[in-house]
């Protein structure tokens, strides 16, 4: 079992050199060991469209694959879509033993690629690391099996919790060591949403620096239309940005809106986009997973209503000590500690001087 779990780690990290670049399917390494336990061949699934991760690693190989051990983190596929199922190659090539860490939630799937495997005669051991490889896909699990769009908030604080002084000034809390880890995150995600008082105030590109990394589309919560579209932001016309407005906003102002950006109109109350209508449409317009860099009424916002699946928190040893500093979560009034909203970490990692909290509900 520790040999399975060795090379199920070895999955995981081929499985993560496609970050931000297979959605909507999943991220998937595999390791074949000949029938003497010999490791001869590794793959994964490098892009949306290519190969899956069984097809690149026993497409790499002859006979050698017979009788062999094949180790995955995600049960193989059983079904035609942009490329053959794997079960089968993996039956064609004889393969002995198939060790997976998790089945696939998807309903096309679920469990067929395994009883497949198992009719043929191969011994299939399941659930290695099966936690690693459910957090590995958490976007993937959360589109298969609610239809939603996993949302993560990314934001920086002082000790205090505060993001900016009382006059909104902010830049730059964490250090370059730790923004440069920012944009790895922006890479994992599809799109990258904030608001238009963000645009108005810091007038960012939310692009991703990260060298072969991606630029998400862009997403602003601009209820009123207030943004300045030569903004950064608004800047690359060949690139996707969608503008989200009050569905009761005057269609003249929508009218004057520039060709590269796409307009969803959402309802509204009490002068606030209604965020679980958007996140529905986002998803129905194929975007898998959506990044929030915004200020502390939004995170407050999604948090409170339980939208929120992971929050990434950098934290700079840095104390503001003024109460009118912009907290982080704003919006709440509670009397009584016992109804805080609870969370529980993840992972802990430092960025000095800063430190990344990962931290999920």
């Amino acid at each position: 079992m520790k040999n399975y779990e060795k090379y199920m780690k070895q999955c995981i990290k081929l499985a993560r050199k496609a970050d931000g670049r297979t959605a909507p399917n999943p991220l998937v390494g595999c390791v074949i060991l000949d029938k003497s336990g010999k490791e001869i061949s590794t793959g994964y699934h490098k892009e949306y469209g290519a190969l899956h991760a069984e097809a690149d690693a026993l497409n790499k190989l002859g006979n050698e694959a017979k009788g062999g051990t094949l180790i995955v983190n995600l049960e193989p596929c059983c079904h035609w879509g942009k490329t053959p199922p794997c079960a089968d190659l993996i039956i064609k090539k004889g393969i002995r033993k198939l060790v997976i860490g998790m089945r696939d939630p998807n309903p096309l799937v679920a469990g067929q690629g395994v009883e497949k495997c198992k009719k043929a005669g191969i011994e299939v051991i399941e659930n290695i690391l099966h936690d690693e490889a459910v957090k590995l896909n958490e976007v993937f699990i959360k589109n298969m099996t609610k239809n939603e769009v996993f949302v993560a908030i990314k934001t920086a604080t002082t000790l205090d919790g505060k993001i900016a002084t009382k006059n909104g000034s902010s830049q730059w809390i964490t250090s370059p060591r730790a923004r440069k880890e920012v944009q790895k995150i922006r890479n994992r995600y599809d799109a990258i949403l904030t608001t238009s008082s963000t645009i108005i105030k810091d007038n960012p590109s939310m692009k991703c620096s990260l060298q072969g990394g991606k630029n998400p589309v862009r997403i602003i919560l601009d209820r009123e239309l207030k943004t300045d579209f030569s903004s950064k932001i608004y800047s690359s016309s060949d690139e996707k940005v969608y503008i989200v407005v009050d569905e009761a906003l005057d269609e003249v102002k929508t009218l004057a809106i520039p060709t590269h950006v796409a307009v969803i109109k959402c309802p509204s109350d009490n002068l606030k986009l209604d965020l679980k209508y958007l996140f529905k449409k986002l998803f129905e317009l194929n975007i898998s997973s959506v990044l929030i860099e915004a200020g502390g009424k939004l995170n407050g916002e999604l948090v409170s209503l339980g939208l929120a699946d992971k929050i990434y928190q950098f934290m700079a040893p840095k104390i503001l000590g003024d109460k009118q500093g912009i907290n982080a979560f704003e919006g709440r009034n509670i009397g009584e500690i016992c109804n805080t909203l609870n969370f529980k970490f993840e992972h802990i990692y430092a960025h000095a001087p800063d430190i990344l909290l990962i931290y999920s509900n």
